[in-house]
């Protein structure tokens, strides 16, 4: 099964946008296209490939031409010999991925530069001392992925596939480049705006002391620069500047006006080839809380009530798996969502490319984003019991294996670090229906240390403790009746799941997932409706905050999306869901005029 986005595949350089659109340089060689691999029981060096594998998709994957599951006791190689243009090793030479699931070590020219464990985040490794002067490096990637560890972050990747979980995947599975920095560069941005205040504060840091000397930032509206500081002498390797935003360049971010403003942070430094320059973006908006003339509590974007109606997203593709066929395919997808009138979706236990937030950020779609989970899952107590009923469980002892909740501190951190600047993002989930979960109260707070200016669903679904920013609820079976605590908003963070086999875009014909089989368009159309109409619309009036519909698209043998695997189908129509979320805008409205109301 492919998407029609395969069929356009560039195989010599799939992919081969600049992968990191919030910290971009000119200086830039994609690595994407084919490498040779090998799959061993030897941790050693084989002696010879044993064929093309095609970057950045992992060898469980259609278009990646190997189709090999690789074991927990298998090793999987790339080699690649890199010849760098005339002119690009000058001052210093970065290699960076975009994630290798799980674990990796790297050489150039033989010789060991570094490694890197986690299979969701980047990571970068300095080759400048490992080049040569003839212009080919030879470059190998060695890679480990026991994929059903208790201690390692899968989200939903299994060996055993089915159901709502999906096949593992493993490898390079996002872009790979080179980039040619000065010796002292910026390593990283971290940029801070401030709606009340209409500024930005923009931090840099820099390889090593002396860096951030003479930092500057320029930001652009409209191609017209309206605020730039072109800094002090700082000697250290962190330097920040903050620029205000003058009123008549006030442009709030929102799902109906996603406005982004450039900006250009630089260092000098005297000589011409030690200034560095990156080009990046932001958007003013605010985020909060605040209670309706009833007291019900709810979620404001830049000080007014927002109702949040999205949809739960796990982003597989067909061909890829984890990584999609091109740009294009995702710049379709989420248009296609803010088409049918959502304006959230919820990324489920993944994390994906740089470039799906920054067209999140570009649209308008707003983003939950859920830690990647690890631990144990068990059918029984983390599925049957809860849906039930038996939702309450004290979690201090769940998941005692230290190693394994380390793992997941550690796998969060770098998610927060990695999307942080990502105006899209605004509530954090981090365990989704106990799933890997433990000492969730604590977890929060500390979470709260990493990322304090979102909301935080500690337990989505159930298993719920006391420390945690909404009242979050999942149900798909039975008359929907939501009654919140009345301390937190209130959010259906799932539900729904209504399946309609589409025939010919079917991946397994033998099996079906999903919550309530339709058998046509027409029924499922008005199965959906029916949902919302009877369920999700007077619950808005009553206080409900969020829902989330599951799904944006089918995966495998679960076929309850509102798209086809292959994407070729939207199964929803437009004229069914555009009158429902004006619907749900008119039950908010009653929210809005009671805002105004109180001032």
């Amino acid at each position: 099964m492919q998407t029609p986005w395969a069929d356009t595949l560039d195989r010599a350089q799939p992919l081969p946008e600049y992968p990191r659109p919030q910290m971009v340089r000119d200086s830039y060689l994609n690595l994407n296209g084919p490498w040779s691999y090998a799959i061993t029981t030897s941790a050693q060096k084989p002696a010879q490939a044993d064929g093309t594998i095609l970057v950045p998709f992992s060898p469980e994957s259609e278009l990646s031409g190997v189709g090999h599951i690789l074991q927990p006791e298998e090793y999987l190689w790339y080699i690649r010999t890199v010849t760098l243009p005339d002119g690009f090793n000058i001052g210093r030479v970065l290699l960076h991925f975009g994630a290798v699931d799980d674990a990796c070590a790297v050489q150039v020219n033989g010789h060991l530069v570094g490694g890197h464990r986690g299979g969701y985040w980047p990571f970068t490794l300095d080759v400048t001392a490992q080049l040569n002067d003839t212009g080919r490096n030879s470059l190998w990637v060695a890679v480990q992925d026991p994929t059903d560890s208790g201690t390692q972050a899968r989200g939903k990747q299994t060996l055993r596939p089915g159901g709502m979980f999906y096949p593992a995947q493993s490898g390079i599975w996002q872009t790979v480049w080179l980039e040619r920095v000065p010796e002292n560069y910026i390593q990283s941005l971290t940029v801070t705006p401030d709606y009340d205040a209409r500024t930005v504060t923009v931090k840099a840091h820099t390889f090593a002391p002396g860096g951030a000397a003479n930092l500057w930032a320029v930001v652009r509206a409209g191609g017209v620069t309206i605020a730039e500081d072109w800094g002090g002498d700082e000697a250290g390797q962190d330097g920040t500047v903050t620029l205000h935003i003058a009123k008549e360049h006030f442009f709030p971010w929102s799902p109906d006006t996603p406005f982004l403003y450039d900006l250009t942070v630089g260092t000098t430094q005297g000589e011409e080839e030690q200034f560095d320059t990156v080009h990046s973006y932001f958007a003013l908006r605010k985020w909060s809380c605040a209670p309706d003339e009833k007291g019900v509590l709810r979620f404001c974007l830049n000080d007014k009530p927002i109702l949040l109606n999205g949809l739960l997203d796990q982003g597989y593709w067909p061909e890829g798996l984890y990584t999609p066929p091109s740009d294009a395919a995702v710049e379709r997808e989420l248009s296609e969502v803010k088409a049918l009138g959502y304006n959230l979706l919820r990324k489920h236990a993944k994390i994906e490319p740089q470039r799906w937030y920054y067209h999140c950020d570009k649209l308008g779609l707003i983003v939950w984003q859920d830690m990647v989970n690890n631990g144990s899952y068990r059918y029984f107590r983390d599925t049957v019991l809860p849906t039930v009923g038996i939702q309450k469980r004290n979690d201090r002892r769940l998941h005692r294996d230290e190693r394994s909740r380390n793992a997941f501190r550690q796998g969060a951190a770098d998610a927060v670090n990695q999307l942080k600047n990502h105006p899209c993002i605004c509530y954090w989930t981090i365990f989704n229906e106990g799933w890997g979960q433990f000492d969730s109260d604590r977890v929060c707070g500390w979470f709260r240390t990493l990322d304090a200016t979102r909301f935080i669903d500690t337990t989505s679904g159930w298993f719920r403790g006391k420390n945690t920013d909404v009242d979050s609820r999942h149900q798909y079976f039975g008359k929907l009746r939501l009654t919140g605590d009345g301390l937190r908003p209130l959010v259906l963070s799932e539900f729904g799941g209504k399946t309609w086999r589409v025939e010919g875009h079917i991946f397994n014909p033998d099996k079906t997932y999903g919550y309530g089989a339709c058998p046509t368009r027409e029924a499922l159309n008005e199965a959906v409706a029916a949902l919302y109409r009877e369920s999700i619309v007077p619950a808005v009036e009553k206080g409900l905050c969020a829902a989330i519909y599951t799904q944006v698209s089918d995966v495998e043998d679960e076929v309850n999306g509102l798209i086809t695997y292959d994407r070729r189908v939207v199964k929803l129509d437009a004229d069914t869901m555009l009158p429902i979320s004006r619907a749900l805008q008119d039950a908010m409205e009653k929210t809005v005029a009671s805002f105004e109301k109180m001032g």
